[in-house]
């Protein structure tokens, strides 16, 4: 099967600096490590950041080690397809649903992890992940769609996100009265304390839940436009 390569749209603030990074990184890998090796280290990083936060609920510093992840996780995820456009062994088909299916996989694991840790009640974390992945299908279908493959939204890509979880994480660890903060909700006839990472997950979801709407109203009418009504 001979699949179309979409086009690869990266508008976001670190792009530039990112693509020199990776470059540099992938001509220096050694042959035996291939896009395969690098998908299965992103998924190692995906595992370590649920395990750092899930491990939260034991001692506040093994945040640390779900930031740990986080680098470990984009030094995978992202090597992934640098190595093989650099190498010349780019396998679209393959390559395309390996690398979304284990995003989507990895995104489940990070998410429950949170979910499960000292700071963010559970199904916060799991609308959090129901819109990424909704956001995520969207991406795809304009993929197909559009052969269009935008890689950010806002400016902000991945790389962008991992980085602010890691200075979110580091506050947290630095700064007792954030982590100690709690604000009581009457939710069903019951107080509910929500953390400031439950507050943060709050406002994440308002913001990715807005950038669908406008998202799927603008996709609708363009595609409206060249498939109208008989």
């Amino acid at each position: 099967m001979e699949t179309k390569q979409a086009t690869r749209i990266q508008t976001s603030v670190l792009h530039n600096a990112e693509k020199k990074a990776l470059t540099w990184l992938a001509v220096r890998q050694p042959e035996w490590v291939t896009s395969d090796t690098m998908t299965f280290i992103g998924i190692l990083g995906a595992i370590v950041i649920a395990t750092g936060y899930i491990l939260t609920n034991v001692n506040i510093n093994f945040l640390w080690l779900a930031s740990l992840g986080f680098v470990i996780n984009w030094y995978g995820d992202s090597l992934d397809g640098t190595l093989a456009r650099i190498r010349n062994k780019q396998r679209p088909t393959y390559g395309f649903y390996i690398d979304h299916t284990v995003d989507c996989l990895n995104e489940c694991l990070m998410c429950i992890g949170i979910g499960l840790s000292a700071f963010m009640h559970f199904p916060i974390a799991m609308i959090v992940l129901v819109l990424y992945l909704l956001l995520t299908i969207n991406v795809l279908m304009n993929t197909y769609l559009k052969q269009e493959f935008k890689l950010d939204i806002a400016k902000i890509g991945p790389t962008e996100l991992r980085l602010i979880v890691i200075i979110a994480n580091t506050i947290m660890v630095l700064v007792k009265p954030l982590r100690d903060y709690s604000l009581p909700v009457a939710l069903q006839g019951k107080v509910v304390e929500l953390t400031t990472l439950d507050l943060i997950g709050i406002g994440i979801i308002v913001i990715m839940l807005v950038m669908l709407v406008v998202t799927m109203y603008r996709d609708a009418k363009y595609y409206a436009k060249i498939d109208p009504k008989p």
